[in-house]
C-alpha cells in the first residue's frame, strides 16, 4: 500500500479520499446559513409601531439567538442524526416563537397600528429554511 503525506505531515493511503473539514453534507449548509440569519434576526426590530421599534432581544428573540448559535455549531457536526435532531429543534423554536409573538400582539391590540419587523420575518423565514434542511437531512439518511 502506498502512503502519502499531506502538508500537515499526516499520512494517508494513496487513492483514499481525505475527509473534508468542516464537513458539510446535504442540508447542513442550509442549516448553517439559516442559523446565522436567526442569530442576526434576533438583534433586529421584531415590531414596528408608531411609537418606535421594539427589538427581538426584549422578548422571544433571546431564545432564538440561543437556537441560532446552537445551529451554527450543529451544522458542522459529522453525525447526521445529531444534526437532524438539532435542526428539528431549532426549526420549532424559530417558527413557533415568531408565530406566538404575532398571535400575542393580535390578541393585545388587534391588527391595527403595528407591523412585524424585519428581525421577526427573518427569523421565521430562516426557521422555514431549517425545516426544509431537516427534510433534506432526513432524506439523506
Amino acid at each position: 500500500m502506498d502512503v502519502t503525506t499531506d502538508d500537515t505531515g499526516a499520512a494517508h493511503a494513496a487513492g483514499a479520499a481525505r475527509p473534508r473539514w468542516p464537513y458539510v453534507g446535504r442540508g447542513q449548509q442550509t442549516l448553517l446559513w439559516a442559523s446565522i440569519l436567526i442569530t442576526v434576526g434576533a438583534f433586529l426590530p421584531w415590531l414596528m409601531t408608531s411609537l418606535g421599534t421594539f427589538g427581538g432581544m426584549r422578548g422571544a428573540g433571546t431564545w432564538t439567538v440561543f437556537a441560532g448559535v446552537i445551529g451554527i455549531g450543529a451544522s458542522l457536526m459529522r453525525s447526521r442524526r445529531l444534526v437532524l435532531l438539532h435542526a428539528v429543534g431549532i426549526a420549532v423554536v424559530a417558527i413557533a416563537l415568531p408565530l406566538w409573538q404575532v398571535v400575542h400582539l393580535v390578541g393585545l391590540v388587534g391588527w391595527g397600528g403595528w407591523l412585524p419587523g424585519i428581525g421577526l420575518l427573518m427569523t421565521f423565514g430562516a426557521g422555514v429554511a431549517i425545516a426544509r434542511a431537516a427534510l433534506e437531512l432526513r432524506a439523506g439518511d
